[in-house]
């Protein structure tokens, strides 16, 4: 049975999806990242291979997310791509006529435009935190509540609590200050929600033409308190995909199946990359005023990885 490998690998979180031939979900792994990204990918890797369905060959694979180049030397894969383009693949998947992808992972938030399938328009925010799921880590562990803990007590509100979002210092001492005050916490935690939907909205989602339907990604989608809020500050239904945790590598994975497609080939290196070692390292190149840091990873003693200079003066592009 053949099957295709998808890896995004991010800043808080690293997943890990095996897709089948038809599109099926064979195995779906959300792993923190914890810093070690070369660790958590060779973990991942062994856990998905002890699941792996008995006779299936990985005929093709794909990485993205901000560790996507070092995962793609690791393991040898078919096709490095963006999270935008991966984000949009794996929405298209599983809802075909998605319009707006609405994206919240732990450090960062993205909204995706789509019409008719093709992506016409897209913002980042990767500075402030207030719009991301970090922002509500912090206040979880201000109130001593567990983050899983947020959505169920949010939907417990009955009159949310104005809280100042648009900046996560600002938003915590407000929060003190409501508490102070003798609020609920439901009621806060609801304001807490709402507060990072405005923030989002107001930044990231700033001039975009959102239209239904309206797809919810990322880890934040966990949390229903989250969903309402952006429901109701659009005043539209807001879908939340089974594997709304992973749509990264989903995305990665479906375009590694179209890539072998057209290649005939795969340069997936095996589940045996899991016993190798490897490690990264980086230097400044002197070349120009640019001084710009490469970054090289090692397999063994042997350089199989490098980026990171403008020019592309010391770029392994065979390797990538």
């Amino acid at each position: 049975m053949k099957a295709y490998l998808g890896i995004d690998v991010g800043s808080v979180s690293t997943n890990i999806v095996i897709v089948s031939e038809t599109g099926e979900i064979l195995t779906s792994l959300y792993l923190r990242t914890r810093g070690r990204p070369i660790e958590v990918i060779q973990e991942g890797l062994k856990t998905a291979a002890r699941s792996a369905p008995a006779g299936m060959i990985i005929a093709g694979a794909g990485t993205t997310g901000s560790g996507r180049y070092l995962a793609g030397v690791m393991i040898g894969a078919d096709i490095i791509k963006n999270e935008i383009t991966t984000h949009a693949v794996a929405a298209s998947m599983l809802v075909p006529d998605v319009q707006t992808i609405l994206e919240i992972g732990g450090q960062d938030s993205k909204i995706i435009i789509l019409r008719n399938g093709i992506v016409t328009d897209f913002a980042m925010n990767t500075i402030c935190a207030a719009g991301t799921g970090s922002f509500l880590d912090q206040q979880a562990n201000r109130l001593n509540i567990p983050i899983t803990r947020f959505g169920e007590l949010a939907l417990q509100s009955g009159k949310p609590v104005r809280i100042a979002g648009r900046c996560t210092v600002f938003a915590e001492s407000d929060m003190v200050h409501k508490q102070q005050m003798g609020h609920r916490i439901p009621d806060i935690i609801n304001g807490l929600c709402e507060a990072l939907v405005r923030n989002y909205l107001n930044n990231v989602g700033k001039g975009k033409e959102i239209l239904p339907p309206v797809v919810f990604q990322g880890g934040v989608a966990a949390n229903s308190g989250i969903r309402a809020a952006f429901e109701r500050a659009l005043n539209l239904p807001v879908v939340v995909p089974g594997y709304f945790n992973v749509m990264g590598a989903i995305g990665a994975a479906q375009l590694a199946k179209e890539t072998v497609a057209r290649t005939k080939t795969t340069r997936f290196k095996g589940f045996a990359v899991t016993t190798l070692s490897f490690r990264s390292g980086s230097f400044e190149c002197d070349g120009c005023p640019n001084v710009c840091e490469v970054v090289e990873i090692y397999e063994g003693d042997r350089v199989i990885g490098r980026w990171g200079s403008r020019c592309g003066k010391w770029d392994l592009e065979d390797a990538l």
